[in-house]
């Protein structure tokens, strides 16, 4: 499979046969949609676990 694979330049390999826009577009949205779905959920769970510290430590204050 990799020997049908081939561009005889860099700059062949950047145009995609024509089609740059889309690929390079695709490979965009994909490493944007891979790095929103890394840093949204571990910003949720900081944001989760600092509201529980300051619910549990409003209960220690009340005792």
């Amino acid at each position: 499979m990799l020997s049908t694979i081939q561009f005889s330049s860099f700059s062949d390999f950047i145009d995609m046969g024509g089609y740059a826009f889309n690929v390079w577009a695709v490979y965009g949205l994909f490493a944007i949609f891979l790095v929103a779905n890394l840093w949204l959920p571990l910003k949720k769970r900081k944001s989760i676990i600092r509201n529980l510290k300051r619910a549990r430590k409003g209960q220690l204050q009340d005792q």
